[in-house]
């Protein structure tokens, strides 16, 4: 042990024994507290993350628990919030549609989404249009808002080239044949198609038939036959049967006979084109029955 001069002590000061000393009582308390304080400065890392991961379990049980509580609150702030712009003059109160005619204003409307509250700071124009787009008839939109409280909806249609009548119901179709509405009398200058695969064959038999225009005068449907040939009706009752293949020839060859012999305007109820070079002819009954003895 080192020795200390005297001087070097407080004034007043003498040399104790340390074992003279008295020891302090310490509680159970006391105690604790000394040995969560060791633990405290040992493990303190640990400490921190277990506490933190805790408290996160928590808070995500409670939000978990609470979470309809929430959503029903957003939304009513949302709903209150909506209110409150709508009142002050940014409601959405005028809606103009143009371009319409197959496409219903109730089906634009629904597409649209607008609630009587919405207002235009809040109406999603881009998410409208999209949905408006997915219309059977549309072909392509555009929707605007104008401020403050001004929707407009510009639409284009896609472009009717038949009617294709199924189950007694008459639709428009395009020229993929897909369905785009339903024909309620405006589109009545169309050629109708009947049967089953009509609608998706339409158009090539439609613009080789408008290539004779007087073929197609008195046409009042074109029927398709087993999804495989087309047949041609007039309003005489009269049917022209095409082939499977070779329309283009058969209509050529038709279009002569009736210019040379107007074999379209003779008493007979089908013309038979379905063999190349050869056309058949069925007289009307009463025209067997008068050649009767």
């Amino acid at each position: 042990m080192q020795q200390v001069k005297s001087e070097a002590f407080v004034t007043g000061a003498r040399v104790v024994d340390p074992r003279a000393l008295p020891v302090p009582l310490r509680t159970p308390r006391r105690r604790n507290f000394i040995n969560l304080g060791h633990i405290w400065v040992l493990h303190r890392k640990i400490i921190i993350r277990a506490a933190a991961a805790a408290i996160t379990c928590v808070g995500i049980v409670t939000i978990y628990e609470v979470r309809d509580h929430i959503g029903l609150g957003a939304s009513t702030l949302s709903e209150i919030a909506q209110g409150g712009v709508a009142r002050a003059g940014f409601a959405i109160g005028e809606i103009s549609i143009s371009g319409q005619a197959l496409t219903g204003e109730q089906a634009i409307f629904d597409a649209l989404g607008v609630e009587p509250h919405t207002s235009t700071l809040s109406f999603d124009a881009e998410a409208a249009r999209r949905r408006i787009a997915e219309l059977p008839s549309v072909a392509s939109v555009s929707v605007r808002k104008t401020y403050p409280g001004d929707v407009s909806v510009v639409i284009t249609e896609k472009v009717p080239v038949a009617r294709w009548r199924v189950d007694g119901v008459t639709f428009v179709v395009d020229a993929q044949g897909e369905q785009i509405g339903e024909d309620k009398g405006a589109f009545g200058e169309l050629p109708l198609v009947v049967g089953d695969g009509a609608a998706d064959d339409a158009l090539p038999m439609i613009r080789a038939l408008n290539q004779y225009p007087t073929l197609a005068k008195g046409i009042v449907a074109l029927s398709r036959i087993a999804d495989r040939r087309w047949d041609m009706i007039y309003d005489t009752g009269l049917r022209v049967q095409l082939p499977e293949q070779g329309v283009a020839q058969a209509l050529k060859s038709l279009d002569t006979y009736q210019r040379d012999y107007a074999l379209l305007d003779r008493d007979v109820t089908i013309v038979d084109l379905r063999v190349p070079d050869v056309v058949a002819v069925r007289p009307t009954k009463h025209d067997e029955e008068t050649k009767k003895p």
